[in-house]
């Protein structure tokens, strides 16, 4: 599945899905809402800060210090310097950049935040975002050093430095210097008013902009998992009726009904008779609509708690223009979408498992219902020197540890920081880096599975124990687009890039599946 990249996005018109940033991530262009309505309600915020400052008024982060020191006064003549140094202290992120497709979702949480009228920012600095968009300018943004809350300073602080020409940027695939890359496409530089650095970095935006990004995946997970489980029952020799519809009737999970009925369609086969006398597969295949029905029935509130943030204004304080209000909050704080990234990992790690324990199952000559030692495809004396999937099994293990020792919730983990004004914290970027590993890793798992089962299923089609013409719609399908990328495996050949190019498959959402 690709995106449409000629779709426009439009900000500050209704609220936005997780499609949205995701179209945004993979290309899309931007565009701010043209009515008056929204201008004005833009405006009446900075003239409502404009002249509290005319009136000396005491606003955080404005006339004040940061954080801790909020009791320090900013004497008049600084205050316009105060937004330049915040970008610049925050300025110290390590570990490895953001890909540009995050860093493009991030521009478009903190644009959607920002329009929502209620953080003091010009129209200028709106527009400079939708610019870096829709040129395909994104900044260059460590991961790592973001606690949460007071949101995501460090990490959007080089947002706030790509605006104003300052730092590095992704653009045509190199990192470059933010001041050559703007005199090249002649864009210009904007000057922060004295909230937009506070504004530009106090909120959550990179964090939600990695979830919606988790959320896409996983939703696709949800699919191919039941997909495989189809595959790999079928080369097992596995009951249906486990996937019966009045089964599922009285334990009315709807997410895990949703799996079940996928697997039923999946499984409308004219089988051979069954090489089996096991009355009731092991759980990995009996059990799949329940571990992957926990992460169908998770997606709607996950998807609920992300938009929120998504469509929330998130940073402090909040610029009430309309009611000429300034509120103190802590609207930056990540709680929600740390829970939902420390949930979603979880239920992400389960699929590893689930696919681990299946794939164990259908190399095992012990197990497997008269498959190949390790689905190896060679013949005759050959048999003795070909190892098949052995090798592969190996590695579906290993990912599956390392997926699974990830899970351990970052949201515990909050830490007292900044002189103990940040007392109690998110980890909510964490919690969605980790999620985003854990993604990752049962990606590898998804894509090792998935050449497996199309192995066993070819096993049996060439031991005439199956026949691709009496396998469901959906299936032959399935079978008929992975063998034009895939060679049935033989002779033992190295199996790495059929795997890197399998898991860039399914990151692109290739198939269409239910």
């Amino acid at each position: 599945m690709t995106q449409n990249i000629d779709d426009t996005i439009v900000f500050g018109e209704q609220p936005l899905t997780i499609e949205s940033v995701v179209a945004i991530a993979n290309g899309s262009q931007a565009a701010l809402n043209p009515s008056d309505e929204f201008s004005g309600r833009i405006d009446r915020s900075v003239a409502f800060l404009e002249r509290l400052l005319r009136e000396d008024g005491a606003i955080y982060g404005v006339t004040t210090g940061y954080g801790d020191s909020c009791t320090v006064a900013i004497p008049p003549s600084l205050v316009d310097e105060l937004p330049l140094n915040l970008t610049r202290f925050h300025g110290c992120g390590l570990g490895d950049d953001l890909s540009h497709q995050q860093a493009r979702a991030v521009l478009a949480t903190r644009l959607n935040s920002l329009t929502q009228g209620m953080s003091g920012v010009s129209m200028p600095l709106l527009k400079q975002i939708v610019t870096l968009i829709n040129k395909d300018i994104s900044p260059r943004i460590p991961q790592e050093g973001s606690v949460g809350a007071s949101g995501d300073l460090t990490p959007l602080s080089y947002l706030a430095a790509t605006l104003i020409g300052e730092r590095d940027v992704i653009y045509n695939g190199e990192v470059r210097p933010t001041v050559d890359v703007f005199r090249e496409l002649g864009i210009r530089p904007i000057k922060l008013k004295p909230k937009e650095g506070l504004a530009l970095m106090n909120g959550t935006s990179v964090m939600t902009a990695l979830a919606c990004l988790a959320f896409k995946r996983a939703e696709y997970l949800t699919q191919l998992s039941t997909r495989i489980t189809a595959m790999v029952s079928l080369a097992m020799h596995g009951n249906d009726f486990h996937f019966d519809e009045a089964l599922f009737a009285v334990k009315p999970h709807p997410g895990q009904q949703q799996i079940a009925a996928w697997l039923r369609d999946d499984l409308q086969v004219n089988r051979p008779p069954r090489n089996s006398d096991r009355l009731q597969d092991r759980y990995s295949l009996r059990c799949a609509p329940h571990v992957i029905g926990v992460l169908q029935d998770s997606l709607p509130w996950l998807r609920q708690m992300i938009e929120n943030e998504l469509n929330s204004a998130n940073d402090n304080p909040i610029i009430d223009g309309e009611n000429e209000r300034v509120l103190h909050g802590g609207h930056f704080y990540g709680g929600h979408i740390a829970m939902a990234m420390d949930s979603l990992k979880i239920a992400v790690a389960n699929i590893a498992d689930l696919l681990d324990r299946q794939m164990a199952q259908l190399m095992d000559y012990k197990f497997n219902n008269g498959l190949p030692f390790n689905l190896t495809g060679a013949e005759g004396s050959r048999k003795s020197i070909n190892h098949g999937f052995k090798a592969v099994q190996i590695g579906i293990s290993a990912w599956t540890a390392e997926a699974l020792k990830h899970t351990m919730p970052a949201s515990v983990f909050s830490r007292s920081t900044e002189c103990h004004n940040q007392d109690k914290v998110s980890m909510g970027t964490i919690a969605a880096r980790d999620c985003l590993r854990v993604l990752e890793l049962t990606e590898q798992v998804t894509s090792a599975s998935l050449l497996a089962s199309f192995q066993a299923l070819q096993l049996r089609c060439r031991s005439n124990e199956l026949s691709m013409r009496d396998l469901s719609p959906s299936l032959r399908e399935m079978i008929s687009q992975m063998g034009a990328e895939f060679d049935f495996v033989s002779e033992d050949r190295p199996l790495e890039q059929d795997l890197r190019r399998f898991i860039a498959f399914i990151q692109e959402r290739r198939w269409d599946l239910y």
